[in-house]
Parts: structure tokens; sequence; C-alpha cells
């Protein structure tokens, strides 16, 4: 067993994780989709660095605007999750590659409603998807890499339709870059990050700099 990558169930190195068999094909313009998986943080740290990402949104979705504040979505009573909104160019980074990334680095999708420390519905695995393309494509992923047995246990991630999206307090945006000695990003981001540019050194940013919010 390989529980040794950044402690996920992974049973594979993340260079081995398969591509998608099924996958959107580019078209014009940009594309986006909204993932949830524990903090929002570590979703936005790791997309931060890739090629191909053109802007990202930490915030909230599942519920009500009523209930889209940090304190509250924190008692894990709204429904919400954590989640962030990832804006990409499609003939850079496809659809299908953007949730490689998403399970094989950015967090463990077989831990229902909890990552690590960070327990409630509200840090669930969840991917919000915007049309039935998304839909179809995510189901079709999650459902081949079960049948591999890239994980030791059974993906938890919902498909869940994206209603709404809420933007996140303006001190969320950014933290991990922004925070970097921060205990909770040193301890729980930064290794993800590090697994992105360790094992997919050729999804990066050229640059390495961080994409800008929205």
């Amino acid at each position: 067993m390989m529980a040794g990558w950044g402690g996920t169930s992974l049973q594979i190195s993340p260079d081995e994780f398969p591509d998608p068999q099924v996958d959107i094909a580019p078209g014009a313009g940009e594309q986006s989709v909204v993932l949830a998986g524990g903090c929002f943080w570590c979703i936005d740290a790791v997309y931060a660095e890739v090629e191909g990402a053109l802007g990202l949104i930490s915030g909230y979705a599942g519920g009500s605007a009523e209930t889209a504040d940090y304190e509250t979505v924190c008692t894990g009573r709204t429904g919400h999750a954590e989640a962030v909104r990832v804006r990409f160019d499609p003939k850079v980074l496809s659809y299908g590659q953007v949730l490689k990334l998403f399970f094989s680095v950015a967090h463990d999708p077989t831990t229902l409603n909890r990552q690590g420390a960070d327990v409630g519905t509200q840090y669930r695995s969840a991917i919000f998807y915007a049309d039935d393309e998304q839909e179809r494509v995510a189901r079709a992923y999650i459902d081949q890499l079960d049948k591999a047995g890239v994980f030791s246990g059974k993906i938890v991630t919902s498909l869940e339709p994206l209603t709404a999206f809420y933007e996140g307090e303006e001190y969320h945006q950014g933290y991990a870059a922004s925070h970097p000695n921060q205990p909770y990003v040193a301890a729980v981001a930064a290794p993800k990050v590090r697994k992105l540019r360790e094992y997919f050194p050729d999804r990066l940013k050229g640059d390495k700099s961080r994409v800008t919010s929205g």
C-alpha cells in the first residue's frame, strides 16, 4: 500500500496516474469548473501553479446565499462545501486533465466528509459540474479510476450540479501563496504543491508565478 503519497490512499505513484479515457474536446474560449476537496486554500495552491489555469476564486457551493460566509460554513450545517472555481484554457489544460490533478495530487477522494484533520460536510470531495458533459466525463473518470484500483478505497466524490457559487472573503483569496509560513499552509497545502512539482513538471506554469484571482 502506498499511503505515503501525501497521506492519501493512492496505490500508485502520481506520475503513473491514468489519463481520462473520456474527455471534453477543447472549444472556443475558456471553461470553468468548481471543485471541492478539503480546505479551499489547498485546492487553490495546487492550481495556482498549473499552466492553463486562468483564474481561481475560493468560495462556497452547495448551499444558499444566506449561509455563504466562512463562519457559518464552518458549522458544517449549511450544505456548502469550501470550493474553488477554476477557470482554464481548454486548449492548454483539458477538463479531464483538471480532474486528473484533482484526484492525483490535490486531495484524497476516498475519505467521506473529511480531509485529514478537517472533518465535516464542508470539507467533502465534490465536483460541481456546469453542464451534462462535465458530469458525464467526471462520472466516467471516477468509474475508470475505481475499476483500475488506483486507490485503496472507493472514490466518494459527489457529483453535484452547480446551481450557484459564492465568492469567499477577500482574505481567503490566494491565501497559501500570501501566507507560505502559516502552519496549516506549510503542513497541508505545501506538500500537495510539492507533489505537483515533482510528478507533473510538464503541467507547471513556465514562470512559476501565481495566477490571478478572478
